[in-house]
């Protein structure tokens, strides 16, 4: 398989990627005080957007302030002095995320940047806002390959302000179960190798319970989008099973040939999300090629989400191989004047 971008070693370099972020990555200035902020608004699109939603899903519930995350060009209207406003763009220049955060700036809102410079680091040196600033990459690397650099200094950051106590903690039990993890999937009969053979030729669909489980959908999906260059779709229980579930009602013969059902558990569901993943298998293992389940392994929210994370990229690199399909170029959205290639 050509992989022009080093896609796949960027991947199997995540731990050292979370690692070195941990070590290296600091900020430029101070931070609000905890008493000054009432809400955390998150802006990013694309692998920054989905690093927003992971910040969610892992920080979230223990924080003592709401925590939204937007992806478009308008940020909330609820944004003011008390909101602290976190920025993320690889490149800096995302046109939603620079949109959005120079909307937020001119409300009240308190800007924290995560990016390599562009016009989020202009803005953010205009207001003299606490900025972690990536290094820039000796080669294109995909935005998508970078989610630990993205990730681990908001976590850190919500650590020092007291709105995520131990992040230091769970990012080290993440490094140890993605390096457990990679072994795993350097074998020649690993289950992302194995269930790549299996999904081939199908539209996979992909089901993950709860929060935790609906991030980690998403991040499967786009990489299967990106990587493999395949259709796929997501969904989220409890959600599914109050609407999409019903649409598996027809058409089984025409589903059955071409949809793979992919579910995504971890130890965070609750027992009522168990149970309904097993009622999505009784109503779907008749209308699917087949039902494919993939756990989480790892302690803590944080290790159990990148673990199906790691799993779902090495999927859709596999896939890519098995395509021919060179998995780095995106070039549908790089001609996006709206979606440069690097968000």
């Amino acid at each position: 398989m050509t992989d022009s971008l080093g896609l796949r070693e960027a991947v199997l370099g995540l731990p050292e990627q979370l690692a070195a972020a941990t070590r290296k990555l600091s900020i430029t200035g101070s931070l609000p005080s905890h008493d000054e902020i009432a809400n955390v608004l998150v802006v990013g699109t694309g692998a920054a957007g989905w690093v927003g939603d992971l910040l969610a899903a892992v920080a979230g519930p223990f924080m003592p302030v709401p925590l939204v995350v937007h992806k478009g060009f308008e940020p909330p209207s609820f944004v003011d002095r008390s909101t602290l406003v976190v920025a993320i763009s690889a490149s800096g220049d995302s046109p939603e995320t620079v949109a959005a955060a120079t909307t937020a700036v001119q409300a009240g809102g308190q800007l924290f940047a995560v990016t390599s410079g562009g016009r989020l680091g202009a803005l953010a040196d205009a207001h003299a806002a606490p900025t972690v600033f990536l290094p820039v990459a000796d080669a294109p690397i995909p935005t998508r390959s970078r989610i630990g650099a993205l990730a681990v200094p908001v976590l850190k950051a919500f650590d020092g302000l007291g709105f995520f106590p131990g992040s230091g903690d769970w990012i080290a039990a993440a490094i140890e179960q993605l390096k457990v993890r990679r072994e795993e999937l350097r074998t020649d009969d690993n289950v992302a190798a194995e269930l790549a053979r299996a999904l081939a030729g199908t539209i996979p669909v992909v089901y993950g319970g709860g929060a935790l489980g609906g991030v980690a959908a998403a991040r499967w999906k786009v990489q299967l989008n990106q990587s493999a260059k395949t259709p796929a779709w997501t969904g989220e229980l409890p959600d599914v099973v109050h609407g999409e579930i019903a649409g598996w009602g027809q058409h089984g013969d025409i589903t059955r040939q071409v949809l793979s059902l992919v579910l995504l558990r971890h130890d965070d569901e609750a027992p009522e999300i168990s149970e309904q993943f097993a009622t999505v298998e009784t109503w779907t293992e008749e209308v699917v090629t087949a039902i494919h389940t993939v756990s989480a392994a790892g302690e803590g929210p944080l290790a159990q989400l990148l673990d199906l994370a790691l799993i779902g990229d090495l999927v859709a690199l596999d896939l890519a191989d098995r395509a021919g399909i060179d998995p780095g170029p995106t070039p549908t959205i790089a001609a996006s004047p709206a979606s440069p290639a690097a968000p």
